[in-house]
């Protein structure tokens, strides 16, 4: 005789926050391809310039599928694990990438690369920590000090916080007020003295230097000044708002700046 004694109904348990380092992956690279890259990566190392920077692309895009890991590694990485928050990596140039400042100021502004390139440039040389354990010591970024295209645009005293939006049309992240104005946060344009690549979120990123790293967002596209903070695309799977490093998320890594 059949059992209809009503069988009780599993709860799935809930999915961890995603990886900042991880998400984004989709079909799993083959080993072929692995051991390809791995060939790619090391010729890159031994020549160098502009080869390593075409080939940092090529690997952030196989990364992005990749569920090993084994090209996040790569020496074409530099020691940074790659990723993209829309399973891409979005390309602007000279011609068309802008970047706006509105929102509660006097004075919004549209800024072209060569616009930023002739502000005056301030140069970080600090260690890159990431939320997932790992670091990157002594890395250099250039740029634009945050607080400098404030203070053109004339903040408004409504505004306390600011959000910034990315080109690839997911990535967003938050700071307050008086954390953008610190002299450790950049709208960065070179990483290690040359251009920011596409692979590394240029050729604009934002470099949040004493917070972790998904705090520095990539294809930076806007700076918009609000009222309140807004939190950004990881603090919606988890991660903490304010992301200093050794204070947040848990953890008590080593301070970067």
């Amino acid at each position: 005789m059949e059992d209809r004694t009503p069988r009780p109904v599993r709860t799935p348990e809930p999915l961890p926050p995603p990886d900042p380092e991880e998400h984004g992956r989709g079909t799993p690279v083959g080993r072929r391809l692995v051991l390809g890259m791995l060939g790619l990566g090391a010729a890159g190392v031994a020549v160098g310039g502009d080869v390593q920077d075409k080939l940092d692309t090529v690997l952030a895009s196989v990364s992005a599928k990749d569920p090993t890991g084994v090209t996040a590694l790569l020496p074409g990485g530099g020691g940074f694990r790659f990723y993209s928050v829309s399973n891409s990596i979005p390309h602007r140039g000279e011609t068309d990438y802008r970047l706006t400042v509105g929102g509660l100021v006097d004075k919004p502004a549209s800024y072209r690369l060569a616009d930023l390139r002739a502000l005056p440039q301030q140069r970080l040389v600090r260690d890159v920590q990431c939320v997932t354990g790992w670091r990157v010591p002594k890395t250099a970024f250039s740029g634009v000090l945050l607080s400098t295209l404030l203070d053109a645009a004339g903040v408004r005293d409504q505004g306390t916080a600011i959000h910034f939006s990315c080109f690839d049309g997911v990535y967003t992240e938050s700071l307050t007020l008086d954390q953008a104005r610190r002299n450790d946060m950049l709208v960065a344009l070179t990483m290690n003295d040359k251009p920011v690549t596409a692979a590394h979120g240029g050729p604009v990123r934002l470099y949040a230097a004493p917070m972790y790293f998904y705090k520095s967002a990539k294809w930076l596209s806007g700076i918009t000044v609000t009222k309140d903070v807004e939190p950004g695309y990881w603090e919606h799977y988890g991660y903490d708002v304010d992301g200093w490093v050794g204070k947040s998320n848990g953890r008590h890594d080593d301070p970067t700046s």
